[in-house]
Parts: structure tokens; C-alpha cells; sequence
């Protein structure tokens, strides 16, 4: 007899879950209703304006080393394993699920049938079933919406269980610590645990999406994307902490999304419903659109300082944490996309938050240069993005811009990145938003009113008609002018009090990206590896 027959939609989920038993499903839920639930497990605490703030505990940032992916014969080939891709095997997998689901067959559950990827061809189902309801309502948030309430039946569903209480015994299971972020392709499961941080929920769809879509010919990106009034797409590309969500939030422009794209073969779409935004020391005149969120029912803080008593938050306060953040739907920012889906870019920029003050506010790049430094991926996570960073920033080279995400090769994406900038014509711009005048600590972060003056000139074209200089190092071309910018700040040796110490540690970094390159410098073509630093 079928299962499925005469069975609520609750008790169907159980089944397909594996569950034998359950104290209660609460399946898609309302946001009125997920408030409640959080309010009533005391999981948060209700702001003024609306927003509900929560604190994750000892883990306020993504624990990278402890994701997995499982080794298993129909993903094997295709797994680019090593440090970012730990392999762990399916009997290991099998048997911390098995416990998983013991742990969980005792607790209130939350579930809601979502989807990840705005353009309907290439969108993938995604169950996400928690112990929290704030966990809960972030997917709902930060995925997107089916067109109504319903339950999945579908044969391409991906299930995502986050169920922080839960812990790994790594003598057992294999892995690093009590904390694990493992992702099974051949089940179509994603199992977290032991940390709170719901960031690891949607980096783990990010991860799903990275590893399917490049299968059926679409460029997965880590990048923001907004559009012009002539239909002009921009991509932005970067880290964590480099400006992703805040400069494609322009109020001339329709904000597409903030953080993760597909490139198809008719445009590109988002992958999310929501943005997950860095709050912290978010200022109100220099970015309007999303600290308006911070005071909206709807939006999620995590790790925001609250006064318990007037419900004031604090955003300048990084008491738990730097990596404040604010997830919130796309529909709050007054100028967002309604479909997520856009056509082909005529521009990308690479963003980097330079720690060593020597990279150029803005350069404009050639085709091989575009490929040399997205592979690279170079920034300097400052103070709390990931568990374990200190108050020093940290140089980082993450190829694509999102290594942790990538589970095929880097490769893989940046070759998929050059056919699309030939076939599409884009022009390509390097903008620093990191420090110019000296390192972190010395000189100063480039003005915010400068670098989106640099990026609009940029995509208006009026770049594209200014004289340039070649930087001698890096070998980028800086323009000498640019609308609304002081022009020593375009150069960053003029901006520096000692122009040979300036020289060092521009010959420092230079030497860091050329080693860095040596583990791509056999695959990519030899324009490509000879447009790096000098």
C-alpha cells in the first residue's frame, strides 16, 4: 500500500523524512506565525520597528573547516576534493543521519517547501526542516517563495536539516569537531549541526546550486547584480565584507539580488528570495535602503545588540560579534527586481577591501586580467566574517571569489566565466573598497561616496572615454579622473606619506598573488597567467 495514501501533509513529510515518530510538524508556516513560535521557545526577542533578533551563540560566523561533502560514486568524478572539499564516506554519513533523525524525532519540527533560483527552468526544490523556528524563518526569507502554500513531491527535492542541539562525535563520524556541515548529492541531504549560525543553511543551497547548474550549461556566481535603465546588468563580485549587498543597493538602479546569481543562456537570475546583509556600523545616510530594514517586521538580526528593556538595538555595538547581519526579504529594498531575472551583463566588477592599502580604488581590466583576478579572488576578511579570525585582517585568496562553495574545480567556473565575457562582450573593472593612504590600522577605508561615484562612472560608459595610467606592479589601468572623485585618491602611491614604503608592500602583495596563481598557472591559457602583478 502507498504510503502517501490517506496522510496529511505532516505526516507525509515525516515518512519522507525517515522520521518514525514525531512530538509535532509545523509546515510553511506564516512569518506572524514563526514569530510566534520563536517568541514562545524564547529563542529571541521582538525589536522596536518589528524586526526579531536573535543571538547564535559561541559560532557568530561560518565554521568552513567543518563541511563535508560525501564521497559516493555518482558525485565522485565530478568533486574537486581536498581542503575545501572534504570527502566523507556514506557509512559514516548513514549513521550520523540515522542518530540525527533520533534526536529529532523527540522535538517540534519546522518545515518549508522552497525553491532556490528565480528562473523556472533551472530551479531547484529545497525542503528546509529545523529545530528553530527563527532558523525556519530565515529560509523562508532568504529562499524563494513557492506561488502558493505546498508541499514538495518531486523527484529532484534537496533537504536541508539544520538542528543546532544536535552534535557530531568526530571519533565516530569522522569528523573534525562537534560541528558539521555535510552535504550528500547522491541523497539529495544537507545535515547541519551543532552551530546556530543560519548562514550555513543558505551557503549550503549556494553549494547544491554550484554543484548541479554548471551540469545543464549556467554559471553559478557569488555576486550581487543590479540593472540600468537601459537594461544595462551589472555583476558584482566579492568576499564577504567587500560591498556586495551594499553598492548593487543603488536607488538609480533595480537591485536583481545581493549575494548569488546564475548565468544562463538567456540571462542571469537570482538564486535567493532574500539579503543577507553585514549591519554592522550600517549608517542611515550612507546606506538608507538597508538600514530602513533593520526597523521592518520581517527582517531577522543576528548577533545585534538590543536593549531588553526598550527594545532599542545597537548597531554600532559588536559586542558578540563584527559579523552582524540582517536577513531580510528582497521586496523591503524599494527598487528590487519583482522576478529576479535580468538579461546578459555588460559590465562586472571584481570587488576586494585591499588591508594593505595598495590595490587602486577602480582600474579597468582586460579580458585575461578579468580571469587572472577572479580566479584569485583576492581580500582581507577583517575581524569575524568566518570562526577564529582575530582583530588583524587576514589576506585571503578564495579562487572565484567563493572557494568554500565550489565543490567542482575552480576551473570548472572560470572557464565557464571567460566564454560568457567573449560571447557577451562585458567590460570588466577591479574596485577596491578596502584602505588607501596605508594599511589597515594606518591609512583610512575608501570613502563610500567615492567608490559608488567610480562604479557609476564605470557603467555609464563616461570611464570608458578617460585617459589611463598603467599601474607599474599590478599592470591595471587607472583613470587619471573621474566625476565626483579628488584625483590623488585614484592612485593609491599618491595617497601614501611614504611612497617607498607605498612600493614595498605593493611588491609584497604582488608577490603573494604569483604564488598564490602557481596551483592554476598550468590550466589557463598563457595570457592569462602572464596578467598578474609584474
Amino acid at each position: 500500500m502507498d504510503p502517501h495514501i490517506s496522510r496529511e501533509p505532516h505526516e507525509l513529510i515525516a515518512v519522507e523524512l525517515g522520521l518514525s515518530q514525531t512530538r509535532q510538524i509545523h509546515l510553511n508556516l506564516s512569518v506572524p506565525a514563526l514569530y510566534e513560535k520563536a517568541v514562545q521557545g524564547k529563542e529571541g526577542l521582538i525589536a522596536k520597528g518589528g524586526p526579531f533578533v536573535v543571538k547564535t551563540g559561541t559560532h557568530t560566523g561560518r565554521s568552513p573547516l567543518d563541511r563535508f561533502i560525501v564521497r559516493e560514486p555518482s558525485s565522485e568524478s565530478l568533486v574537486d576534493w581536498g581542503s575545501v572539499n572534504r570527502p566523507l564516506e556514506p557509512e559514516k554519513f548513514d549513521s550520523l543521519h540515522r542518530r540525527l533523525l533520533s534526536y529529532l524525532e523527540q522535538r517540534e519540527l519546522f518545515v518549508q517547501d522552497l525553491y532556490l533560483g528565480a528562473e523556472p527552468r533551472y530551479r531547484i526544490p529545497v525542503r528546509v526542516v529545523t529545530e528553530y523556528a527563527w532558523h525556519n524563518l530565515f529560509a523562508r526569507t532568504m529562499f524563494i517563495l513557492p506561488p502558493m502554500s505546498t508541499v514538495h513531491q518531486n523527484e529532484n527535492l534537496f533537504t536541508i536539516i539544520s538542528a543546532p542541539g544536535f552534535t557530531a562525535d568526530p571519533d565516530k563520524d569522522g569528523t573534525r569537531s562537534e560541528i558539521f556541515i555535510i552535504i550528500n548529492f547522491d541523497k539529495r541531504i544537507a545535515l547541519i549541526g551543532g552551530t546556530s549560525y543560519a548562514g550555513e543553511m543558505k551557503k549550503c543551497g549556494f553549494t547544491i546550486m554550484n554543484y548541479l547548474l554548471p551540469q545543464r550549461g549556467v554559471f553559478p556566481m557569488h555576486c550581487s547584480a543590479n540593472v540600468g535603465k537601459e537594461d544595462d546588468v551589472a555583476l558584482f563580485f566579492g568576499l564577504s565584507g567587500t560591498g556586495k549587498t551594499t553598492l548593487s543597493a543603488d536607488p538609480q538602479r533595480v537591485l536583481i539580488g545581493d549575494d548569488e546569481h546564475g548565468w544562463s543562456e538567456d540571462g542571469i537570475f537570482n538564486f535567493e528570495g532574500g539579503c543577507y546583509a553585514k549591519v554592522i556600523r550600517l549608517s542611515k545616510e550612507a546606506e538608507p535602503e538597508i538600514h530602513q530594514t533593520t526597523r521592518m517586521f520581517g527582517t531577522l538580526l543576528e548577533n545585534v545588540v538590543i536593549d531588553e528593556v526598550t527594545r532599542e538595538i545597537d548597531l554600532d555595538d559588536m559586542t558578540f560579534t563584527e559579523n552582524t547581519r540582517g536577513a531580510y526579504p528582497i521586496s523591503f529594498v524599494p527598487n528590487a527586481s519583482e522576478t529576479g531575472i535580468a538579461g546578459h551583463p555588460k559590465n562586472m566588477i571584481l570587488l576586494t577591501a585591499d588591508a594593505f592599502g595598495v590595490m587602486p580604488p577602480i582600474a579597468r581590466l582586460t579580458a585575461a586580467q578579468a580571469m587572472y583576478y577572479f580566479l584569485s579572488g583576492y581580500t582581507a576578511k577583517v575581524a569575524g566574517t568566518e570562526k577564529g579570525l582575530g582583530k588583524e585582517p587576514e589576506a585571503t585568496f578564495s579562487a572565484c571569489f567563493g572557494a568554500p562553495f565550489l565543490p567542482q574545480h575552480p576551473a570548472v567556473y572560470a572557464k565557464m566565466l571567460g566564454e560568457k565575457m567573449k560571447k557577451h562582450h562585458v567590460d570588466a573593472w577591479l574596485v577596491n573598497t578596502g584602505w588607501t593612504g596605508g594599511p589597515f590600522g594606518i591609512g583610512e577605508r575608501v570613502k563610500i561616496i567615492y567608490t559608488r561615484a567610480m562604479i557609476r562612472a564605470a557603467l555609464t560608459g563616461v570611464l570608458r572615454q578617460i585617459k589611463m595610467v598603467c599601474d607599474p606592479v599590478f599592470g591595471l589601468q587607472i583613470p587619471v579622473v573621474c566625476p565626483g572623485v579628488p584625483s590623488e585618491v585614484l592612485n593609491p602611491r599618491n595617497t601614501w606619506k611614504d611612497a617607498a614604503a607605498y612600493d614595498q608592500a605593493a611588491r609584497v602583495l604582488a608577490g603573494r598573488f604569483k604564488k598564490n596563481f602557481e596551483r592554476f598557472a598550468e590550466g589557463v591559457p598563457s595570457e592569462v597567467r602572464d596578467s598578474g602583478p609584474a
